[in-house]
């Protein structure tokens, strides 16, 4: 298989997976401004989580223009990290009709650090697969941003047992933090 192949698979998933997200929310019954307030949660909930797979599609473009050979391995790890941002709509969903309770911020928070765990071994399996001198390796030698992510959705979860507030403000940085693409791969095409 060539990665085109792996590309257009994983950007056809991502689709899919905002396109749920955004189905989830329903139009108000009613035709007032003030019928809109129920849904504040599920918006709020969508943004972060359409911003949370823009950020992943994004960087897995970027990883997959580094890989030169496909192989299964490869594809493995790729749709494993897909099963895992396959049930970002369904921890959304729940967090924004149930007005971010604790078990929703967990699950939500759980789904989050599972997808970036996912997303690590495909990195490392794309690494192993380009050989020691890879590009990739040496672009992300040190993944401070990657390590600090993990922690804080550590504690994003830990949190939401006492404060779901602080637990989403958690989650809120590490879209932050990543917003802007990983430099250090995009410095490896330029």
């Amino acid at each position: 298989m060539n990665k085109g192949r792996l590309e257009a698979f994983s950007d056809g998933v991502l689709a899919i997976i905002i396109t749920i997200m955004i189905l989830e929310i329903k139009a108000p019954e009613g035709h007032q401004f003030a019928d809109l307030k129920p849904l504040i949660p599920k918006f709020l909930s969508y943004i972060l989580s359409f911003i949370y797979v823009g950020i992943y599609w994004n960087n897995h473009h970027y990883l997959l223009h580094s890989l030169s050979r496909v192989n299964g391995k490869v594809l493995w790890s790729n749709l494993h990290f897909l099963f895992w941002l396959s049930l970002i709509p369904v921890s959304t969903a729940w967090m924004g009709e149930h007005n971010f309770e604790k078990a929703a911020m967990t699950m939500y928070g759980v789904v989050l650090l599972l997808s970036a765990i996912s997303y690590i071994i495909l990195q490392y399996t794309i690494m192993c697969a380009e050989g020691a001198n890879s590009a990739l390796r040496k672009a992300l030698n040190k993944d401070y941003k990657g390590k600090i992510s993990l922690v804080l959705y550590v504690i994003g979860i830990v949190t939401a047992f006492f404060n779901q507030w602080v637990s989403g403000a958690a989650y809120f940085t590490v879209a932050m933090l990543w917003l802007i693409p990983d430099k250090r791969i995009g410095r490896i095409f330029s």
